[in-house]
């Protein structure tokens, strides 16, 4: 029996520290590493299951060659030669005939850690294809919002939250996706610290907070703003720290925070007034508050303004420079890795980019010369992209030659010419660096790759010597590549020898600093943004309606908020069979005043619709969300629903900063299913 460090790949802010328990080359048990201080010995009840993961029988065993229509997932086994031979015929004859911009490779996180995550990126880098804007679904009107703001820095060590006065969990359910950081905050919260849970929908982590602020989706902006005009009018905000760290505050006093009163703040977040001055009045007296912020309140049309009031928050009280204080939205930006060598090896400095969000629009319209072969590599665009609808018929085109590796076959997978077998995280030797703490680790394989199962590092290296790329880091190992990360790397990265890390245990890269430092042109947390008004957005933290979202208002009456699902909050998961049961059906959830209207009870089947496309589920009746809301937790493969997934309802229209998606402007109805099937027949 052998215990082995390794590393959880999941796309989780944690980034934990494991013990793999490993008898005779079998995989036995997935714990937490007790001598990693995040990760404190345990994991969380997704990842204790991974190794069942590993062996699940839904994994692909072998390479696959398609046999029926495109989306109807008929595969044929092939051998390795095979699919190789065919994938480099099919790629180097579409670049022949229309150029390298009619590829592209799509990769982005799911179960991988840095090299496997960005190898495949960086061969398409290498041959100057058309490249992915990556992150577009995820965090890039976060971090968009975030860099304009603060600059391209980490937030305040979670760590931290140990001296903090007063901890706010802002859009983010901590017990669903950052779990370690809960476990340090309710350890602050027995000490008599207060924990803040604002948030559309009554989570789990809202039900242990000491305080639940159920705002109206999409009015963050609003109560942050509203809080300001309260501190500015009591005479608490720390003007020596904002002369000191703030560009524009005086300018925005005077133009937005008037607009916002607690009177006109309730109305538009649906709280009371008592509410919005109780709240001000706490966050207002502490001096070391830090508000955990989370991505999900950006995926909607004005989510970069509500990222940009809320962040600034620590700034007006001075809480940036207390340790225990500030924010923490993603840790990653102050971890000055040296990544090009394997993300941009070679190739042009510039070509075509296609928004991730955007897979179906660029492959329908995209000409001069349209997207003809795509490389899909650990993602499932069918399920996690906006516009399903749109995506499929992309997918569907005869002359679209398309690859998927993956672990499973994915409903993405099914239109894939050529499905190829992947590793998981626990079969392959990576590099991680958590972007929800400050630890970094060189983790070992507990396993050898199960069947005919290859890493992203072994395709891309083997497609770079059949496509004739020559870079370095397509020739070396995980272990000789990863040192090159610190090569040039700046900050505490920089005073880090890699090969500290051969050992297998995590190391902390925190910023020295007590408070925080900012990157932006000016040196200050800069509230006006000369780059924003460049692009016509408005330059100062601001809260307005969105016309689009009020005329979709209009014609459907209630709201779609998706959430993670604590057993199954993305389909990497899926091939565990004890996960999807702990979650059970895939369901929407709808307060009881709107089920009532309709005429609904608990348990039918529902059909939800709007002019993107319709899709069924079970539905649950609950108070956890207010009226005028449709809640479906988790993202899961449209076999498990009564038809359909929840992104064929949303657009691919894009936020106002940083090009993201914006699942939470949807809105919809929802009917029994057998009122739409009597209608139909």
């Amino acid at each position: 029996m052998q215990n082995l460090r390794v590393t959880c790949a999941h796309d989780c802010p944690c980034m934990c520290s494991l013990i793999a328990t490993v008898d005779n080359g079998r995989l036995v048990k997935v714990a937490g590493d007790p001598e990693q201080p995040y990760t404190d010995g345990f994991a969380c009840a997704k990842v204790n299951r991974d190794a069942e993961l590993v062996y699940s029988p839904d994994r692909i065993k072998t390479p696959l060659r398609r046999t029926g229509a495109k989306g109807t997932g008929s595969f044929a086994p092939i051998t390795w030669a095979e699919a190789l031979d065919e994938i480099e015929q099919r790629f180097k004859g579409i670049m022949a005939k229309d150029g390298p911009l009619a590829l592209l490779g799509y990769a982005y996180s799911a179960h991988q850690g840095q090299i496997n995550r960005h190898s495949i990126n960086g061969l398409f880098h290498a041959l100057g294809t058309s490249r992915l804007s990556a992150g577009t679904v995820c965090d890039s009107c976060c971090e968009t919002a975030w860099d304009l703001t603060l600059g391209p820095v980490g937030g305040a060590d979670p760590e931290s939250v140990a001296n903090s006065d007063l901890i706010i969990s802002w859009g983010c359910d901590l017990k669903a996706v950052n779990v370690h950081f809960w476990q340090k905050a309710e350890r602050r919260q027995k000490q008599g610290v207060k924990i803040i849970v604002i948030d559309p929908r009554r989570t789990r982590t809202a039900q242990s907070a000491d305080w639940h602020i159920p705002i109206r989706i999409g009015t963050d902006a609003a109560l942050a703003l509203g809080i300001v005009h309260i501190l500015v009018r009591d005479g608490k905000c720390d003007e020596d720290y904002i002369a000191r760290n703030v560009q524009g505050f005086d300018q925005w006093k005077a133009e937005v925070i008037p607009q916002f009163p607690p009177e006109r703040v309730a109305e538009i977040t649906g709280l009371t007034v008592t509410d919005v001055e109780r709240l001000a009045d706490l966050y207002g007296t502490a001096k070391r508050s830090f508000i955990r912020i989370g991505e999900g309140m950006t995926r909607l049309a004005r989510g970069g303004q509500a990222l940009r009031a809320v962040a600034t928050l620590p700034a007006i009280t001075g809480s940036y420079g207390r340790h225990g204080g500030g924010a923490l939205l993603l840790a990653a930006g102050s971890m000055d890795f040296n990544f090009a060598p394997i993300r941009k090896p070679s190739g042009p400095a510039s070509t075509r980019q296609v928004n991730h969000s955007l897979l179906g629009e660029a492959l329908l319209t995209l000409e001069d010369p349209p997207i003809k072969g795509l490389l899909i590599c650990a993602n499932n665009p069918v399920v996690t992209n906006p516009d399903v609808v749109k995506l499929k018929a992309g997918l569907e085109r005869e002359d679209l030659f398309t690859v998927v590796h993956d672990p499973v076959l994915t409903d993405t997978a099914k239109y894939a010419d050529i499905v190829l077998p992947a590793t998981t995280y626990l079969e392959t030797e990576d590099f991680y660096r958590g972007y929800g703490s400050y630890y970094m680790q060189f983790s070992q394989a507990a396993v050898a790759p199960q069947g005919e199962a290859w890493s992203n590092l072994r395709l891309a290296q083997e497609l770079a010597r059949r496509l004739g790329v020559t870079d370095p880091v397509f020739k070396m190992s995980p272990r000789e590549i990863f040192p090159k990360f610190f090569e040039g790397a700046t900050g505490t990265v920089a005073k880090v020898d890699p090969n500290r890390l051969l050992d297998h245990r995590a190391i902390k890269v925190a910023p020295e600093r007590e408070g925080q430092d900012f990157r932006t042109k000016s040196g200050k947390l800069e509230i006006y943004s000369a780059e924003l008004a460049a692009q016509g957005v408005p330059p100062m933290p601001i809260w307005e309606p969105d016309p689009q979202e009020v005329e979709d208002a209009k014609q459907w009456p209630l709201r779609l908020l998706t959430t993670p699902g604590y057993f199954q909050s993305h389909t990497a998961f899926s091939a565990n069979a004890f996960l999807r049961e702990r979650e059970g059906e895939p369901c929407c959830v709808l307060n009881p005043a709107d089920a009532a209207k309709r005429g609904l009870t608990d348990g039918q089947v529902v059909r939800l619709f709007n002019a993107n496309g319709a899709i069924g589920l079970k539905l649950k009746i609950s108070d956890e969300i207010r009226e005028g809301v449709v809640l479906v937790p988790g993202q899961r493969p449209e076999g498990e629903a009564v038809s359909g997934t929840v992104n064929m309802l949303c657009s691919d229209r894009l936020s106002d900063i940083g090009a993201g998606a914006t699942y939470q402007s949807t809105f919809l109805e929802v009917e029994a299913w057998e009122t739409h099937r009597a209608a139909a027949e």
